[in-house]
């Protein structure tokens, strides 16, 4: 167990903006049919360097799997947050995506200085931060958490692959291949898909 004093200093470093902690934001899930966007947030540690953090698409899934250990293990502090399908539904995409960016920052144990955000649209945050377009290959804190998000929502795809096999979440991860929109007509929706999603509310006559 931490000791009272870690305990009361990680309140501290909570409660006011710790200067020099810069944290990377980025999501995966934007673009599928199904299942939550999801994102995180990383504050590494420059006493702990990772080697090979990169666009978590430029990396296999094994790598990305160890990756994701080491960056847990590492880093000062990492969150990892979602926004549920029937918040994309009601929200939209984006307003969703922004929504789970700011849960991840808010888990962060240490309330960073900066947030530094892939993309070109910020969450709308307590402290300063930055939109960076391909942050996520020019950002190792962005790097971080890119794979951190694409972990686990791939983790989460195998999940829903158990629950409903017949869609083949486990290959597509629910991106609208010719193999899922085919399964989408043979068996209409599951409770993951996001009707809001033109493909989706095509197959539904909506």
């Amino acid at each position: 167990m931490p000791s009272k004093r870690s305990w009361i200093a990680d309140q501290l470093a909570f409660s006011f903006n710790v200067p020099g902690l810069i944290a990377g934001v980025d999501e995966a899930g934007r673009g599928p049919l199904a299942g939550p966007v999801v994102a995180a947030a990383v504050i590494l540690d420059d006493l702990h360097p990772i080697k090979g953090l990169k666009d978590s698409k430029m990396l296999g899934p094994r790598t990305r799997e160890r990756l994701f250990d080491e960056i847990r293990a590492k880093a000062l502090c990492c969150s990892i947050a979602q926004a549920s399908v029937q918040e994309i539904d009601e929200l939209n995409i984006l307003q969703a995506t922004l929504l789970a960016m700011r849960r991840a920052v808010d888990g962060l144990r240490l309330r960073p200085h900066k947030v530094l955000v892939d993309g070109n649209r910020l969450p709308v945050l307590p402290m300063p931060a930055e939109a960076i377009v391909k942050g996520d290959s020019r950002v190792k804190a962005i790097s971080a958490a890119s794979i951190l998000a694409k972990v686990q929502r791939d983790r989460l795809c195998l999940a829903l692959h158990a629950e409903h096999p017949q869609y083949g979440f486990d290959g597509h991860k629910g991106y609208p291949t010719p193999a899922h929109l085919a399964a989408l007509r043979a068996h209409g929706a599951c409770p993951q898909h996001r009707r809001s999603f033109g493909p989706v509310r095509d197959v539904l006559g909506e």
